[in-house]
């Protein structure tokens, strides 16, 4: 007889959700992004589930100090249209000075899900701060090592 195998499925509420600390000095960006994107989706987890919440809160401290690798800095923009006849551009180092935590914030939210309820839920758990102050103590947050050291 040959032994049967089952396939468990997550349920909404039965998956703890723990709550990490991520210290982004001196990491890509971009590595350290996605590393955050698997974990607010879950897919480091044996319980991983498509249409299901089974990640984890993310808490990042010191985005200002986020790095990219050669002159993306100066380079890459973001553009958007503000209503009048041309669009508004802003390189990512203009927006590392005016808005330190939204690199990394339209970072991840860019590497999840598109545009369902469940992404946004996912987007949610992510907590981004400049300073290397948080006010979620009370959560006891694990220290994790997302993302490379760059070189210098």
């Amino acid at each position: 007889m040959l032994s049967q195998q089952k396939t468990t499925v997550a349920k909404v509420g039965h998956v703890d959700q723990k709550w990490y600390v991520v210290d982004a000095t001196d990491c890509t960006l971009g590595r350290l992004a996605s590393q955050i994107a698997m974990v607010l989706m879950g897919k480091h987890r044996p319980q991983y589930t498509p249409h299901v919440d089974t990640g984890e809160f993310v808490i990042v401290i010191n985005a200002e100090k986020v790095v990219m690798s050669g002159t993306k800095l100066q380079v890459r923009h973001y553009t958007w249209y503000n209503g009048y006849h041309r669009q508004k551009v802003e390189s990512y180092a203009e927006r590392l000075e005016r808005k330190p935590t939204d690199l990394v914030y339209q970072a991840v939210k860019r590497m999840l899900p598109k545009k369902n309820t469940l992404a946004r839920h996912m987007l949610g758990k992510l907590k981004v701060y400049a300073g290397s102050d948080h006010p979620h103590q009370a959560q006891k947050p694990i220290p994790a090592s997302f993302g490379y050291q760059a070189d210098k």
